[in-house]
């Protein structure tokens, strides 16, 4: 009598079809590890310097110090990272602020709204701010941008300021917030959509009440990938925001409550970490120099914050992922 619980096994058994499939899955194997490889060699070439950098200069000063000179013309060196810490801060979230509602926005639309016609032309468009060159993003950020609210909004606003910077990394990144979180709800099974609308559910409700609750995984994945790619922009920012290291200025509240105006912070020039790198690296520095390893206990700090957020990412779409 036959076992009908057997499994057939469906794979060709040919020896050649063998050796091609070990062959195929040898190279997998090998790309996967060079990715590895490189990451780590990154991790290791960056924490090799920056403990170089530790080793001359105190970690706490470096993590709490509130000026950032790394070769001033006339006298000792000085570096806080919070200058540059709260410049980044300032893009990364005023970006986030532009890029989530309308990259989530658009993503409904396109999945749920837009005809195929429709989606097929608007897409293609929307991944076409991904293949700007970002120092164009700049140069329209200080040409355009800056000159527009300034005639209008922001007199005061300087020639190099946050605000039209943290605009245009926000414009940058929508394609990748509407993208993946397109390609999320697109997966979400239509039995959902149909059940929604059998209890009575309008096109609107079923949209945000099932498809986005269903897709939410991938929708935060994109929102932390969108913030990563933002913490780690460099030329929208050195070319609208400037490259002038400062912590905003500290005010006084009600019954005597410390604030910081949005104002001291947005419409001043400021400088991100990643700047100040770039700063560091065009200069007449000298290997081994104490401001050149500072260089790379910057690069250490991105690279802990990036993977950090990479993995916070990877935990939230493990978490609330659906499978169906």
């Amino acid at each position: 009598m036959s076992d009908a619980s057997a499994q057939p096994d469906l794979q060709r058994s040919g020896g050649l079809e063998k050796l091609t499939e070990r062959s195929f899955g040898t190279f997998f194997v090998a790309c996967a590890a060079v990715t590895l490889l490189t990451t780590v060699a990154i991790f290791v070439t960056l924490l090799s310097d920056a403990l170089t950098f530790f080793s001359e200069y105190p970690i706490v000063e470096f993590l709490t110090g509130t000026h950032w000179s790394p070769n001033p013309s006339g006298g000792g060196s000085a570096f806080g990272i919070l200058p540059l810490l709260a410049g980044t801060i300032v893009v990364t979230l005023t970006a986030a602020f532009v890029a989530l509602p309308i990259g989530t926005l658009t993503a409904i639309f396109l999945s749920e709204y837009a005809t195929p016609r429709t989606r097929s032309i608007i897409k293609p468009l929307l991944e076409i701010l991904s293949g700007i060159p970002t120092v164009v993003y700049g140069y329209f950020a200080l040409v355009y941008v800056t000159p527009a609210l300034k005639a209008t909004l922001f007199p005061s606003m300087s020639t190099f300021n946050a605000l039209s910077a943290s605009l245009m990394v926000g414009i940058m990144i929508i394609p990748m917030v509407s993208s993946i979180s397109e390609d999320a709800m697109s997966a979400v099974p239509d039995e959902l959509r149909q059940a929604g609308y059998g209890l009575g559910a309008t096109k609107y409700e079923v949209s945000t009440d099932v498809v986005v609750p269903a897709a939410i995984s991938g929708i935060v994945s994109s929102y932390i990938l969108a913030i990563s790619r933002a913490i780690g922009e460099t030329m929208i920012v050195v070319v609208a925001m400037g490259a002038q290291a400062s912590m905003p200025s500290v005010r006084n509240g009600l019954l005597g409550i410390p604030y910081v105006h949005p104002g001291d912070v947005l419409l001043d020039p400021g400088q991100t970490i990643t700047v100040a790198m770039v700063q560091i690296a065009n200069g007449d520095l000298t290997g081994g120099s104490l401001p050149y390893d500072a260089m790379f206990a910057l690069g250490l700090t991105l690279f802990i914050v990036t993977l950090t957020m990479n993995v916070i990412s990877d935990q939230i779409a493990q978490r609330y992922r659906e499978e169906y």
